[in-house]
């Protein structure tokens, strides 16, 4: 059984950057795909970014491209998301998560052994 552990958020002015860790823990995630998603309070969880499972391919949502970058690292058994350029709007709790179930990588019902997340507040 995989458990994933997010960590890295925080209070930060616009403009400014994160760098968030999704560590694995219980087994490798060398063969899975993961994505990171987020939820503001009273809206549903989105879609952020996703990376395959051999780190060869990365996939963004249009509200962070250019801005986050997702990357993965097999000897840590971790996946991270740098952000930058942060505006009040990415304020939210961020989760990662490993894909079950193949098919495209935004749909969070694609997705299991979710993280207990952490809360990223940018502002303004």
């Amino acid at each position: 059984q995989v458990q994933l552990e997010e960590s890295g958020g925080g209070l930060v002015q616009a403009g400014g950057s994160l760098r968030l860790s999704c560590a694995a823990s219980g087994r490798s995630i060398e063969n899975y795909a993961v994505g990171w998603f987020r939820q503001a309070p009273g809206k549903e969880r989105d879609y952020v970014a996703a990376i395959n499972w051999s780190g060869s391919n990365t996939y963004y949502a249009d509200s962070v491209k250019g801005r986050f970058t997702i990357s993965r690292d097999f000897a840590k058994n971790s996946v991270y998301l740098q952000m930058s350029s942060l505006k009040p709007e990415d304020t939210a709790v961020y989760y990662c998560a490993t894909q079950l179930h193949s098919g495209d990588y935004y749909p969070s019902y694609n997705y299991g052994n979710w993280g207990r997340g952490t809360q990223v507040t940018v502002s303004s």
